[in-house]
């Protein structure tokens, strides 16, 4: 089962959800906004791909909590994450044991379409 982690108005979700239905493959949504993935699968995430690429830090949820100004490290950015899943880049796919983070249309064609 594939899971798409993120929200319906971020222009990269749309994209992606565009892309599974186009090519009839069936994804579970998972809305950042209406709940927060746990820890222990935020911790997981981490070692499946690098905490920078995870964390936006060029979102507007990083600019309204002036995160910037925190100069935050790795465990910093992964506290954040835990609490504020608007933090995170979108979307996040889980699917078996590996995760693709952000919209790249030819990383999902090889990943989804082999």
């Amino acid at each position: 089962m594939i899971t798409v982690y993120g929200i319906k108005t971020c222009g990269s979700v749309r994209n992606a959800l565009k892309f599974f239905k186009d090519n009839n493959i069936e994804v579970e949504f998972f809305d950042f906004k209406k709940e927060t993935p746990s820890a222990k699968k935020i911790k997981d995430w981490t070692t499946k791909a690098d905490i920078n690429i995870l964390f936006n830090n060029k979102g507007t949820k990083y600019k309204t909590l002036n995160l910037k100004e925190l100069n935050l490290d790795s465990n910093g950015k992964y506290e954040w994450l835990c609490k504020e899943p608007l933090l995170f880049k979108r979307p996040v796919i889980e699917f078996g044991d590996k995760l693709v983070v952000a919209w790249d249309e030819e990383v999902y064609k090889n990943t989804f379409l082999k």
